[in-house]
Order: C-alpha cells, then sequence, then structure tokens
C-alpha cells in the first residue's frame, strides 16, 4: 500500500476551512440555473487558475474541466454547477443567492445540491498543488452543467464527443458522508387525451379531455402501491408533475388535456414496463390516450444542442467492486472508522456514467440529501473540509487498487 501524508492533507483541510466556506459562498452568490452557467463555469475557471490547476478548459456542451498530474489511471471527480430555481420566495428567510454563515452552517440555494460539492473539489486542488503533492494518475475535476433538467446529457456529452472515459468517476453529490453505490433509474412520460369541445352550458353534448385525464391521473396514484419494491435501491415510483389543457374558451368544454409524469424506475423495472403500465390503466385505453416517452431538446449554455430520450438508466455497483472498496478504504483511512455504504433516494449523472457507459462509479458528497431543492437549503462547513479529505486521500488508495485488479476491472 502506497504511503499516503493523512496527516498533512487532515491538517491542511481543516486549516482552509474559512477559505472553502468563502468559495462556497461565492459560487452561491452566482446564479446558475440549467442552461444559465455560463457565469459560474467563468468564476470556477477563474478559481482554478488562481489555485494552479495546471490543465483548464471549457469543452464544447459548457462543462468547465481542470485536469491535474498524468497518466493512468484517470480518476474523474464530478460536481455539477447548475441549480433547481428558488420557488415561492416567502419561503425563504434570506435571498436565496446571498449566501450566510449561521451557526457553522451556509445557507443558500445550491448549498447542497450540489456547489459544496465543488468547493470542496477545488479546496482538494488547492491542498495537493499547495503542498506539492504529486496524485497517483490524472485527476480530473469536472464542474458539469444542466444535470437539473437532465441529469447525465453532459457525460453523454463527455464520452461521446470529447471522447473522455475515465477509469472511475466519483459523484459529489450529497450523501451526508456516506459512500454511495447506486440510485434508482427514471424516465419522463407523457400521456395525452383528447376530448370534444362545446359550450359549457351544455356539457353533456361534448367529452371533456380534463374529465377523462382526472381519472388517469387517479389511476396513475393508485399504481404507485403495485411497482416493484427493491430491497437496496427502494420502491419504484411514479407521480403526476405537470399538467395542462386546451379550450376554445372558458366557457367550452376542453379538447385536449396533457400530463407529464416522472417515473422512478428501480431494479428489474425497464422503460418499456414503465410505459407499458401505463398504456395498460383502464382509463387509458377507454379514452384512448397516447402514451410516449419524453426526448430532452435543450441547447446548452454555450448554445450547444445535444438531444437525448429522456431514460436515464438504473445503476447499482457491486459491494465487492474495486471502486466501491476503494471508497470504503478511503473513508476509513480519512476518519478511522467504518463508513456506511449505501444509495441516493434521488437521480445524478451517475444514470450515465454507470448506467449507460459502465464505468465504475461512486458517490461522496457534503451535505444531506435532504436539503435538495428545498427553501433555506444548507450545508455544515465542516462537511466542506470534510469531503475535500475524502477527495485528497482517494486517488492514492484508488491507484493502488487499480493496478492490483486492472488486469480483471469489473464495469458496472
Amino acid at each position: 500500500m502506497t504511503t499516503i501524508p493523512i496527516k498533512l492533507l487532515r491538517d491542511a483541510c481543516l486549516n482552509n476551512s474559512n477559505w472553502v466556506a468563502s468559495i462556497l459562498q461565492q459560487l452561491i452568490n452566482i446564479p446558475s440555473l440549467s442552461g444559465k452557467e455560463s457565469q459560474i463555469i467563468d468564476s470556477i475557471g477563474d478559481i482554478m487558475r488562481e489555485i494552479g490547476i495546471p490543465d483548464i478548459r471549457v469543452d464544447g456542451f459548457g462543462n468547465i474541466i481542470g485536469t491535474i498530474g498524468s497518466g493512468p489511471p484517470l480518476l474523474a471527480f464530478d460536481a455539477h454547477v447548475d441549480t433547481v430555481d428558488t420557488g415561492d420566495l416567502s419561503q425563504w428567510d434570506t435571498d436565496p443567492f446571498q449566501a450566510i454563515i449561521k451557526d457553522d452552517r451556509i445557507f443558500g440555494r445550491g448549498a447542497a445540491d450540489q456547489k459544496g460539492g465543488m468547493a470542496s473539489l477545488l479546496l482538494t486542488a488547492k491542498v495537493w498543488i499547495e503542498n506539492k503533492l504529486n496524485t497517483p494518475g490524472t485527476v480530473m475535476i469536472v464542474g458539469s452543467v444542466q444535470e437539473e433538467d437532465c441529469d447525465g446529457l453532459c457525460w453523454q456529452y463527455l464520452v461521446e464527443r470529447e471522447g473522455i472515459r475515465p477509469d472511475a468517476v466519483v459523484l459529489t453529490e450529497p450523501t451526508n458522508l456516506q459512500v454511495n453505490r447506486g440510485q434508482r433509474g427514471r424516465m419522463e412520460i407523457e400521456v395525452d387525451v383528447s376530448g370534444v369541445s362545446c359550450h359549457g352550458s351544455e356539457p353533456e353534448r361534448g367529452i371533456n379531455a380534463i374529465s377523462r385525464m382526472a381519472r388517469i391521473v387517479g389511476e396513475i396514484d393508485a399504481l404507485n402501491d403495485n411497482l416493484h419494491d427493491d430491497p437496496f435501491l427502494g420502491k419504484g415510483t411514479v407521480t403526476v408533475t405537470d399538467f395542462k389543457s386546451q379550450s376554445p374558451s372558458l366557457c367550452a368544454v376542453p379538447d385536449h388535456a396533457v400530463i407529464h409524469l416522472d417515473r422512478r424506475l428501480t431494479m428489474n423495472e425497464t422503460p418499456e414496463k414503465a410505459l407499458h403500465q401505463i398504456r395498460d390503466l383502464p382509463s387509458v385505453k377507454s379514452s384512448q390516450a397516447q402514451v410516449r416517452p419524453c426526448r430532452y431538446s435543450t441547447p446548452s449554455h454555450r448554445g450547444t444542442l445535444f438531444e437525448t430520450d429522456a431514460v436515464f438508466p438504473t445503476w447499482v455497483m457491486p459491494e465487492d467492486h474495486h471502486i466501491v472498496e476503494a471508497g470504503a478504504e478511503t473513508f476509513q483511512q480519512a476518519f478511522d472508522h467504518e463508513p456506511v455504504i449505501s444509495r441516493w433516494r434521488f437521480s445524478t449523472n451517475g444514470v450515465a456514467t454507470c448506467g449507460k457507459y459502465g464505468i465504475p462509479s461512486i458517490g461522496f458528497g457534503p451535505g444531506s440529501e435532504d436539503e435538495a431543492h428545498k427553501a433555506n437549503e444548507s450545508i455544515p462547513i465542516s462537511d466542506l473540509t470534510k469531503g475535500s479529505l475524502f477527495f485528497a486521500v482517494l486517488p492514492w488508495i484508488f491507484s493502488d487498487f487499480f493496478r492490483k485488479f486492472k488486469d480483471t476491472i469489473k464495469v458496472c
């Protein structure tokens, strides 16, 4: 086993607690909704240059990539830098884009999901460079874009257009400092139903598309009770996330209605099965509703259009996989106790790295998954330094595992 400067790394991360907190505040203060990340990408580039990261570039889609070291193995750390919107501002105690520190927590949109992960990665790079530590192999820090709108699209571009295929990927979404090895997949489904319009004073002469759709929605809600439940990943789910209708006027029976479904896919559930479950509902059949998977076709902040089906695969890494074992060993060495090995309830870019391309992937990140997308989102400052320490130690551990297993490397 390679000798790792654990004490040096631990002390350096702790001594930079104020620095990483200020970096996260700086990142939170830049609004960066999906598709509008140009300013935060520029800011991260400036920070990377100040730290001294030797190779920094922005790819054609708009992801920023900072590379340290050379040679195998290639270990990529991913942190998406876009956020969801604020929602109802009256539910926030402070301005979501003016980060504040209170009780050793940083509050603001994106604090946990997931600018905290990027701040921790920047501290990791700072510690390596300031202490002249040559990490084994190549480390790639990726600030990815548009994850909130279309998880994994950024990595589809990196693999298919940039030709980047790491030996392993660490997803720095919030894990509450657990080592995560999988998640449910998901897909987006549209259900389209037609009716017959007539004057609202005589609704019996028409067919109300909203009434038809209401029966469909009721059966979709009931479908949740019968979806597969996996002992590790949890239960498959489906929920209506949008409802639109069309009518000639507000005093006419509507002749068209459309709903959007978020379908979470657990193990042993396929997109085809999920579509058939909706199509087989009695209300869908009786109304001759159209059920179809959705497709994502929104340009990135650089104006690059890279379309994809809105189908995001389930993925799970075996507990004995070398990247999971490397993550567990890293945690043990960094924090001197056993890690919790778990999974996410939400979705991450792992749907592409592992789910689509079979690249070994794990998750470890500061902050709690429960903070994602909520008002008054926050993260403990101590999580930022702990995240940095884990990221700082992992390349040495992973390199040892990679050399040991390189002739028999297992994909997802």
